[in-house]
């Protein structure tokens, strides 16, 4: 999760006023709609980890509308003030989450998908959003640039959601692989569309 939100940050860090207006490779997205949903994102997990140490249910989101909200403060925002939320939520919730007891991690807590899932699954899901939309940021990062023990979980879980079995996963280097399986841009030959995923 560490390393996915350096490399997030490297990659969002020192955007101009221009390049953050400028889209992201998610249609209809620029890169403040993107840095916005990461910085929320982080507030969110928060919620989840307030809720493994208190007990007290902290949904992500109070609502689907509140995590819209979240996107499209972005755009409004300036380019100072979405890095300072970004870097903020970011370091908010690390320092949440070092705080939490084996007990507490044990924990279970609901995702905004309605998933019950232990708090330790809070550093996966974490890892998911900086590692991917750090490509979708579109400055330079690829797939090819993620680690390969973070891609192979990453083809497992959307395979399985996707429910396609090993047989069915098109033969090409594991970036690529992933790249297709999460609906992003990728290198593969013949392999099908696939719709949005997460």
């Amino acid at each position: 999760m560490q390393d996915g939100t350096k490399l997030f940050l490297d990659a969002a860090t020192g955007l101009t006023e221009p390049e953050y207006d400028a889209p992201s490779l998610l249609p209809g997205w620029s890169r403040k709609h993107l840095v916005a949903h990461v910085a929320a994102n982080a507030d969110a997990l928060g919620n989840l980890v307030h809720w493994a140490a208190t007990g007290e249910e902290t949904p992500m989101y109070a609502s689907p509308e509140e995590r819209a909200a979240g996107i499209e403060r972005g755009p409004r925002m300036s380019d100072a003030e979405l890095t300072g939320w970004l870097t903020s939520s970011c370091a908010a919730l690390r320092t949440a989450m070092e705080a939490l007891t084996d007990r507490q991690w044990q924990a279970e807590v609901v995702t905004a998908q309605g998933r019950t899932v232990p708090a330790t699954e809070v550093p996966w899901m974490r890892s998911r959003e900086t590692f991917v939309h750090a490509v979708d940021l579109d400055r330079g990062v690829s797939f090819a640039d993620l680690p390969g023990d973070f891609l192979e979980a990453l083809v497992t879980e959307i395979a399985a959601k996707r429910k396609l079995d090993a047989s069915a996963l098109p033969d090409g280097p594991l970036p690529e692989v992933a790249a297709w399986l999460a609906g992003r841009p990728h290198a593969l030959a013949g392999a099908p569309p696939l719709g949005p995923w997460l």
